[in-house]
């Protein structure tokens, strides 16, 4: 079995979790994991050769590969290596960013063998939220199928075949994100700074976590989600309206789609 890279942008953490579960069904011997979330990890190369297997993972940020990601793929070298790609979308649609990363991956020297898009926690979940939870025991234990199905492809093939996965050129989507004030800090606040430590574009202000900058935030959200006293919130505006119509319109359960 082929050293697995397994390479995540994982803010919440749901992205992660997914591309973990695909990697324990595999069942490599050595994975070294790339966490490619904070700045200065997206400041380092990546090398791969055609020894190894790529497993990339990213969230759908508006029906898209999120934008801040395209310097460091940009400087990815891959050697003719098997690549598995993920994105994870909270229940609402992944459009063609999973044709994206698969046309990304390719222009840099992979080889796409196979592709997957899974649910996770939407960036503006709350309580009602049908992606709630998710990725949940079901989705993992997908995802380490999913895994074992790779590991028996690669066995088995002579030859291994690029993958073939839904999307369509040019790309729909969106990737400007939203220029916005949307958080707001009440008196819980502690100033014990996780908020700026785990921030993956360093948008707020270590020493004020009141102070965010809005112009480098890409509302992941993951200061809401983490903050340890729970002292962050939306205000009222588009984010929040977002919310309220990702909680009515999208409310079937949607499943994971897997391409081999």
């Amino acid at each position: 079995m082929r050293d697995i890279k397994l390479v995540y942008f994982s803010p919440t953490g749901t992205t992660k979790a997914v591309v973990q579960a695909i990697a324990n069904g595999i069942d490599s011997s050595k994975v070294e994991f790339i966490d490619i979330t904070k700045p200065e990890a997206r400041r380092q190369e990546l090398k791969t050769s055609e020894n190894e297997l790529l497993i990339i993972g990213v969230p759908v940020y508006m029906g898209r590969v999120p934008a801040l990601l395209e310097e460091w793929f940009n400087a990815l070298k891959a050697d003719n290596t098997p690549a598995i790609c993920v994105v994870v979308y909270g229940n609402r649609a992944y459009e063609d960013a999973l044709l994206e990363l698969k046309d990304i991956i390719k222009e840099r020297g992979g080889l796409p063998i196979a592709g997957a898009a899974y649910i996770g926690e939407h960036s503006f979940s709350n309580s009602e939220t049908p992606s709630i939870g998710r990725p949940d025991r079901d989705d993992l234990d997908h995802a380490a199928a999913f895994g074992v199905s790779i590991r028996k492809k690669l066995h088995a093939a002579k030859e291994i075949q690029e993958v073939e996965v839904p999307g369509t050129h040019p790309y729909g989507g969106i990737t400007e994100l939203w220029d916005v004030d949307f958080i707001a800090v009440n008196d819980d606040c502690k100033q014990c700074g996780a908020c700026a430590e785990l921030c993956p574009v360093d948008a707020i202000d270590p020493q004020n976590s009141s102070v965010i900058d809005k112009d480098k935030c890409i509302t992941c959200c993951a200061c809401l989600k983490k903050c340890p006293q729970h002292a962050r919130e939306m205000k009222p505006g588009p984010v929040k309206d977002a919310q309220g119509r990702i909680n009515t319109l999208f409310v079937d359960r949607k499943a994971p789609e897997c391409f081999l």
